[in-house]
């Protein structure tokens, strides 16, 4: 199999038109369902947070996808292959995100902290369940540190 067909649940509505990896943790988004999936909502109001699933379907650097690259292109980081890195250029551009859940209303979901812009084609919506999503005891490099400063802040 080489192909997976996905269908789009909703769009993601907030705004900003810029993928800048700064400032994302305060941006609140409303993912607007398409109506066929509104009612896959129900019950979801009741979690904290929910993690998302979408397609970055933007490109505005016009960044060719590359299995190897330093994240955003930064001097001071490692050349690493994609799958080291959570950016958008990569084979398949699908994002996920845990995002605070605001409030829950008929047909459409509003979160904090979701990186997507306006637009954006939403594939799933999962809720965070710490058993599931959550490690302590992940480990990640020195460099993911200093390349989250100012990200979701």
């Amino acid at each position: 199999m080489d192909d997976v067909t996905l269908r789009v649940i909703g769009t993601v509505r907030n705004g900003r038109d810029s993928a800048d990896d700064r400032g994302w943790g305060d941006v609140v988004s409303t993912i607007e369902m398409i109506p066929a999936f509104a009612a896959g909502l129900e019950g979801l109001g009741a979690f904290s947070h929910v993690v998302v699933l979408f397609y970055m379907h933007l490109d505005p650097d016009r960044e060719p996808p590359t299995l190897k690259r330093r994240p955003r292109g930064r001097a001071d980081m490692p050349e690493l292959g994609v799958f080291a890195q959570r950016g958008r250029m990569r084979p398949n551009p699908v994002g996920v995100t845990a995002c605070e859940i605001v409030r829950v209303v008929p047909g459409v979901l509003v979160v904090r902290g979701l990186d997507a812009v306006e637009g954006t084609p939403v594939l799933d919506l999962k809720p965070y369940v710490p058993a599931f999503d959550r490690r302590d005891d992940a480990r990640v490099p020195e460099w993911m540190g200093r390349l989250m400063e100012g990200y979701f802040s």
